[in-house]
Order: structure tokens, then C-alpha cells, then sequence
């Protein structure tokens, strides 16, 4: 059974740490409020079906693996397996905020919430350290990058997470209160047998964990973040000033070369040399906007994880003063469930951060829902569209894209409807010419 209570006695003779015991006295909010319940209901199915459709975008339907990818992988997996407790908290809220999903549950729940936001913070840490030695170290970002790196690197903080997991999933329980409700919380006093020792070592572990939290989770990987964005625009201005200097050298000293390229130019215009240089250029540009786009996504989903988790980390940290100033527990009673709330919110809002601030996410996305309808719709026993028409938009485009190419190589550019056209004019003309 997943509801089992201990009995009078039990709960009577068990340790309790002083801040749970002040916990456990009824409170004035009994009543499920209906309308909070919704909310974080459709929030809670939301943030499934977001986190879920990014993995299987990211996960499936692109066609050439690479680093950055796999950091947005991780980042979603981290944050599905965060939104699928969320019904739990859910169904916490509907039971008048009462436990009554058992000790099992309790300890899972917590565990996935706190190895989300280890996970969390080392992989935007990460992240930013690979944006850094990317603009900084080029050449050796270039000869030691790699996938098989990345899922290493992914693969050692998910087992640091899970060690600094381990403290909240072994003193996670559900402890009775004294008006009949289950609370759902960490109990330091569970492997204390002496009563005398008890305040220490509540104290120790309180402020232990809350420190742990706020270093590891928060200020030491916000430390690198910063670090590396400022080293990367000192990096881009000494650049910048480089280039500016080589410039103005190069037009003052060159005036000659200068003239002879202005002809080379000339033609290259009138000849074949337009097209690659064309060519050429918008590969620059769009790998250019490329980068930014994925540095404006990792600049905002940064900024939600530190709007997200502040309010949490200093509410534990006022937590920790309730037991040397007990006058402080009704604001951090009050003010902790508002500040995991907000937490709880970041795994939902990172998908709508990745699809907003990545133009050509959000069309990956919308081809990949129309690839699945294309099947789903496919006429293979009497469905709607026919087997010559269920080719996906991805296949069209690359035929089109094919098509366009190939015609474009004789300086021409012609859309697959228009080759068509030339071909049954050409063959006409060939029937006329027979006759």
C-alpha cells in the first residue's frame, strides 16, 4: 500500500529535527484552492509535451549529430524527467497539500527535482565554456571538439548530479503532522538515535545541504557563465581593433593592389565568378547567424535558470536561520512552496526559450509535426492523400533544393515547376521538328 501511516506509538517515540517539528503543527491553509490546481495542472501537461517533442526533434529527426546538439539534448531529457513529477505535485495540491502518494514516490519526486537542477546548472555552465574556447582557442576547440567529448562530458554530470542527489533521496519521508496531513520532506533526525546530538546534527545537515545547494547549483556555475561571456567579448574587442588597425593599414599602403582587385572584380562579375563568391558569402552569413542564434538561445535560458532558482536558494538559505531566529519559519513556510513553484517552472519554460530565440528550431519542429502527419495520413488501405503525394516536406525541399542546383550551375535559377515546363516545351518541339 502506498498510504501507510505509522501507528500512534511509532510516531510518538520518532526523532524529529526542531524545524520539522514546527512543520508538522497544523496550519491555517486546509482548503485546496481549485483554480491554483488547474493552473498547475496545464502547466504541468505542458511542460511534458514541450520537453518531450524538443527530445524527440533534437533526438531523432536531425540529420547530422553535433556538440551543440547534444548539450540541448541533455538539457531536455534533464527537464522531461523534472516535468513528469510534476502531476505528483499536482495531486499534492488537490489533497489539500497533503502526501498521500506514499514514502516510494516521495523520495523519487524530490530526488528527480533536485538532480534536475544539478544537471541543470553543469551542462549551461558547460555550455559556456565551449561558446568560450570556441571564440578564444579556435584551433584547439577544432582538434579536440567532438561529439563523442560531449556525451562524455554530459555522461560524468549526470554522475555528479547523482552523488550530490543521494543526501535528499536518503533523508527524503513522509512524516505525519499533527492534524492528520502527510508532509513530504527531508527528516535529518532519521539516522540520529541520540536526542542529546539531535540539535547539532539537524543544524549540520540544514546548513550543510542549503550551503551545498547554493554553491554547487547556483553561484559556482553562474561564476563560469560570467567568466566565460565576459572572456568571450574581450576576445571579440581585441579583435575587432585588430582588424580595424590591419584595415586602415592595408588601404592606406596598398593603393595599387587595391586598383588591380577592383578589375579582378570586374570580371568576376562578368564572368562565372559570381556565383561562388555568392555562394561563399551567404555559407559565412548563415553560419554566422547560426551562432548567434544558439548563443541568444543559451542567453536566455540562462537568464530563466537564474530567475527560476534565485527565489529557491534564498528562501533555503533563510531556511537554515529559522533555528537560531524561529521568528523567521512563517516567512519561509509562506514563501518556500512560492519559490519552488517558480522552480519547477524553468523545465517548462526552457522548450518555448529554445523555439523563440532559434528561428530554424522552431521550422526543424514544424517539419518534423508534418512529416508525422504525411505518414499518419498516407493512403495505405484507404486513408487521404495517395503514396506518389506522401513524400514529407523535408524529401520535397531536398529535390527542389537538387533541382534548383542543378540548373543553377549553368548561371540559371529555375524552380522544379519551371524545369518541368522547359522540358515538355523542348519535347514538343522535337515532335514538331519529327513531323
Amino acid at each position: 500500500m502506498w498510504n501507510e501511516s505509522l501507528p500512534p506509538a511509532a510516531s510518538d517515540s520518532q526523532l524529529f529535527c526542531p524545524l520539522l517539528q514546527q512543520m508538522r503543527k497544523p496550519s491555517n491553509s486546509t482548503k485546496a484552492n481549485t483554480g491554483l490546481i488547474c493552473i498547475h495542472g496545464l502547466v504541468s501537461g505542458l511542460g511534458i509535451l514541450e520537453n518531450a517533442l524538443i527530445l524527440w526533434v533534437v533526438g531523432f529527426r536531425l540529420r547530422r549529430r553535433t556538440v551543440a546538439s547534444v548539450w540541448v539534448l541533455n538539457l531536455a531529457l534533464s527537464d522531461l524527467l523534472s516535468t513528469l513529477t510534476l502531476p505528483l505535485f499536482t495531486f499534492y495540491l488537490k489533497s489539500s497539500s497533503s502526501w498521500e502518494l506514499g514514502n516510494p514516490l516521495c523520495k523519487i519526486q524530490a530526488s528527480i527535482f533536485f538532480l534536475n537542477m544539478f544537471v541543470s546548472a553543469f551542462l549551461l555552465a558547460t555550455i559556456s565554456l565551449d561558446r568560450c574556447f570556441l571564440i578564444t582557442k579556435p584551433v584547439w576547440s577544432q582538434n579536440h571538439r567532438s561529439v563523442a567529448g560531449a556525451w562524455k562530458l554530459c555522461g560524468l554530470g549526470w554522475l555528479w548530479a547523482a552523488a550530490n542527489t543521494l543526501p535528499y533521496f536518503f533523508f527524503r519521508s513522509v512524516t505525519e503532522k499533527l492534524d492528520g496531513r502527510k508532509l513530504c520532506y527531508h527528516n535529518f533526525a532519521l539516522y540520529s538515535s541520540s536526542p542529546e546530538s539531535l540539535d547539532g546534527h539537524c543544524k549540520l545537515w540544514e546548513a550543510g545541504t542549503a550551503i551545498s545547494k547554493l554553491l554547487l547549483a547556483f553561484l559556482f556555475p553562474l561564476v563560469i557563465i560570467a567568466a566565460s561571456y565576459i572572456q568571450i567579448s574581450l576576445t571579440l574587442k581585441t579583435r575587432h581593433k585588430q582588424r580595424k588597425n590591419s584595415a586602415t593599414r592595408s588601404i592606406t599602403g596598398q593603393t595599387d593592389a587595391t586598383t588591380q582587385n577592383k578589375k579582378f572584380y570586374v570580371r568576376c562579375l562578368s564572368s562565372r565568378c559570381l556565383p561562388a563568391a555568392t555562394s561563399l558569402s551567404t555559407g559565412c552569413n548563415q553560419s554566422s547567424q547560426l551562432s548567434q542564434s544558439f548563443t541568444k538561445m543559451v542567453t536566455f535560458v540562462v537568464a530563466a535558470f537564474v530567475l527560476c532558482w534565485a527565489p529557491y536558494h534564498i528562501f533555503c538559505i533563510i531556511e537554515v536561520a529559522v533555528a537560531y531566529q524561529p521568528r523567521y519559519f512563517r516567512l519561509v513556510e509562506a514563501g518556500l512552496q512560492i519559490a519552488t513553484t517558480a522552480a519547477f517552472l524553468n523545465p517548462v519554460l526552457n522548450p518555448i526559450l529554445y523555439v523563440f530565440s532559434c528561428p530554424s528550431f522552431c521550422k526543424r519542429i514544424q517539419q518534423s509535426v508534418g512529416s508525422v502527419f504525411d505518414v499518419v495520413l498516407e493512403e495505405r488501405g484507404g486513408l487521404l492523400t495517395s503514396r506518389r503525394n506522401s513524400r514529407t516536406p523535408a524529401s520535397r525541399q531536398r529535390v527542389g533544393d537538387a533541382t534548383a542546383g542543378t540548373l543553377g550551375s549553368r548561371g540559371l535559377v529555375y524552380t522544379l515547376s519551371e524545369g518541368e515546363e522547359l522540358k515538355k516545351e523542348s519535347l514538343k518541339r522535337q515532335d514538331i521538328n519529327s513531323t
